[in-house]
């Protein structure tokens, strides 16, 4: 950490080259004596990837900024913000520290929070970064989490972990190929906290997560914007009874669709008419659930084919999670050649050729609210005219 970084003119030259080139930054001559100019462009490029990603740092003086990596990898204030109400008691500590910013959230939630970070600099940053913003209950441990806890005589209330995925492992995505592995310290990490929160990539399958850990009391699966970002294991010292899944959608109005895990083998029956009224869309956070029949079930929608993963009503169900559009009319695949000056744009769901191929093939103009569905009912392929009424 160059700590020279920080010295009023090079902090000024930072915000005011904001929206400058950083790759001529890097290749200029040096400015300043103590800083080079690649540190100044990596500079500049993180607080860039942070003003939307991290409004707090980006608005807060002063602030020291990691490598861009760092910043790509870490969760973002909503995600972290979400998280810290998972927590419990009065104690966490983070093993897996990162840039902080998860330790931060966690820091206005709790008492106190340790914070361990394996990178000495990444450390030193983190702990900088601390005190800027006054997370005063905030203790920043530079080395192993494991081994930190391993040493210490201290319990804690709560442990959380973002194990990272080994770089040279080319198999499916499991938690033992992490480090830390946590299917190997899951006891000894049950021993020293009453709650373990684990957060993993959402590459990683449900139910191999479930077959590698144990006393998983829920599951959250964190979607922004339509993306999944993070799915979240939470492991009770105690717990014996059946996991809970929650698809969580973190936008303008945050969502909630929670079942237990045996729900997944809910039956429902493929709709016989075609659509009509209002179609459903879920938000991916519900198809990585795998609750498909499920969501019929609950918001009293009609499943269109058993792979389009799309729904229908004649009712707008605002509650639910995902994007509705109101039906205009159908179209065979026949019916569309015919069609003229066709706008919308295009989705595809269950069918045999890419968006891109489609727009290209009828020359189909964007629009900003109208919709072309090419997808699949139990009658066939079809095209679902419609607009937009609710967004992600």
């Amino acid at each position: 950490m160059n700590k020279h970084i920080l010295d009023k003119e090079i902090q000024q030259f930072i915000n005011s080259n904001l929206l400058t080139d950083v790759n001529k930054i890097a290749l200029a001559k040096p400015m300043f004596k103590n800083v080079s100019s690649a540190e100044l462009a990596g500079q500049i490029a993180a607080k860039k990837k942070a003003k939307n990603k991290l409004p707090t740092w980006f608005s807060t003086a002063d602030i020291y900024y990691p490598a861009l990596l760092s910043i790509e990898q870490t969760s973002s204030e909503t995600t972290a913000a979400y998280k810290a109400n998972l927590a419990i008691g009065k104690t966490l500590l983070d093993l897996t520290s990162g840039f902080g910013i998860d330790s931060y959230f966690f820091s206005k939630q709790l008492d106190e929070v340790f914070s361990c970070e394996i990178n000495p600099e990444l450390a030193e940053i983190t702990a900088h970064n601390a005190k800027i913003l006054g997370a005063n209950n905030l203790s920043v441990i530079s080395g192993d989490g494991v081994e930190f806890l391993k040493k210490t005589d201290k319990d804690f209330d709560t442990i959380y972990i973002d194990p990272a995925r080994r770089s040279n492992s080319n198999k499916v995505f499991k938690l033992k190929d992490c480090t830390p592995d946590v299917t190997e310290n899951l006891d000894f990490l049950l021993s020293k906290s009453q709650r373990i929160i684990i957060k993993t990539a959402p590459l990683l399958d449900i139910s191999a997560g479930l077959s590698e850990l144990k006393n998983v009391s829920e599951i959250h699966i964190i979607s922004v914007k339509n993306e999944c970002k993070e799915l979240l294991w939470i492991i009770d010292r105690n717990f014996t009874r059946e996991t809970k899944v929650l698809c969580v959608t973190l936008n303008e109005k945050d969502k909630v669709f929670q079942f237990p895990i045996s729900d997944l083998q809910v039956k429902t029956e493929m709709a016989q008419s075609e659509p009509a009224g209002y179609l459903y869309e879920p938000d991916v956070a519900l198809l990585k659930g795998g609750a498909f029949n499920l969501i019929a079930e609950r918001f009293g929608l009609k499943k269109l084919h058993q792979q389009s993963q799309l729904y229908f009503s004649d009712e707008i169900k605002t509650d639910f999670l995902g994007r509705i559009f109101e039906i205009n009319s159908l179209l065979s695949l026949n019916e569309l050649k015919k069609e003229k000056e066709l706008k919308g744009n295009v989705i595809v769901r269950n069918f045999p050729e890419k968006a891109e191929n489609l727009v290209k093939k009828y020359k189909i103009e964007s629009t900003h609210d109208d919709f072309l569905i090419f997808t699949q009912s139990n009658k066939g392929y079809l095209v679902i005219k419609a607009k937009i009424i609710q967004h992600y």
